[in-house]
């Protein structure tokens, strides 16, 4: 079970009476979608942050936009289920921007503050040599 994210984040995102009326009082079905979230992020993020300390935080600790973007994509999800012909455009749109955001996460164009970096491999920090090259130049005759 998650425990990065809380009953009452969702407040900030969805009214509390339309997340109701979407689980149908099982809040189990919240905390699957939660770990379905969080388990897609990590997919993304684990290259080059320690995912395991970003969502074990707890409280004040948790980053703010990690937590937004697992909660857009927790909610997509629980729409999902519910009717995904009929769902909310706005849904949609926060999901993908959502993947977007973790994409340039990934290729390192975007960088989250705050964020546990992954520790080098000590394979690689124990390499006694490294190749490399220059790039590749285009020469006309």
């Amino acid at each position: 079970m998650a425990k990065f994210i809380k009953p009452e984040d969702y407040d900030a995102s969805i009214h509390q009476e339309i997340l109701d009326a979407l689980i149908r009082s099982d809040r189990q079905i919240v905390e699957i979608c939660e770990d379905r979230a969080i388990a897609e992020m990590r997919g993304y993020l684990s290259a080059r942050y320690d995912c395991d300390r970003v969502f074990a935080a707890e409280g004040d600790d948790r980053n703010q936009l990690v937590l937004m973007m697992a909660i857009d994509i927790a909610i997509y999800h629980i729409f999902s289920i519910h009717n995904p012909r009929n769902m909310s455009q706005i849904r949609t749109d926060r999901y993908e921007r959502a993947v977007e955001w973790l994409k340039g996460v990934r290729k390192g164009d975007i960088t989250v503050d705050g964020l546990p970096e992954v520790e080098p491999d000590a394979k690689a920090a124990a390499a006694p040599y490294q190749i490399r090259s220059n790039r590749k130049r285009t020469n006309n005759f």
